[in-house]
């Protein structure tokens, strides 16, 4: 009888931690690592060294239309700010008016200032 109810018991926990896992993945947000190959084409036109390219509004119109959930945009903004800060000789202005350039609205303003919690 207890090697029965221990064996429920570990049932539970892995179909507990299945579920869990599942419904994570589900409601998971953007990752950086997305964020960043989106947007590495547009480093070098953000750091003035280079012009605004093709491939770098393809990635911004790619990345805005990954990240649709309020979660997504959070996880994209502070993706971006995070991003920002490791960039040398990153131009704040140019980074900012890259979604407009490219045709795109992504509803926050592009800055390491802006408070991706009130992002939606």
């Amino acid at each position: 009888m207890a090697r029965s109810t221990a064996s429920m018991a570990v049932v539970f926990m892995v179909s507990f931690l299945l579920v869990s896992c599942f419904l994570r993945e589900a409601s998971a947000a953007i990752s950086c690592g997305t964020v960043v190959s989106s947007l590495a084409q547009c480093i070098s036109y953000i750091r003035g060294l280079g012009p605004l390219t093709l491939a770098c509004c393809s990635g911004v119109k790619s990345l805005n239309s990954q990240a649709q959930t309020t979660p997504d945009r959070q996880a994209a903004c502070a993706c971006l700010k995070s991003l920002a800060g490791q960039i040398p000789g990153l131009k704040p202005a140019l980074a900012a008016g890259v979604p407009g350039k490219c045709g795109v609205s992504v509803g926050y303003a592009i800055s390491t200032s802006t408070d991706c919690t009130k992002v939606h």
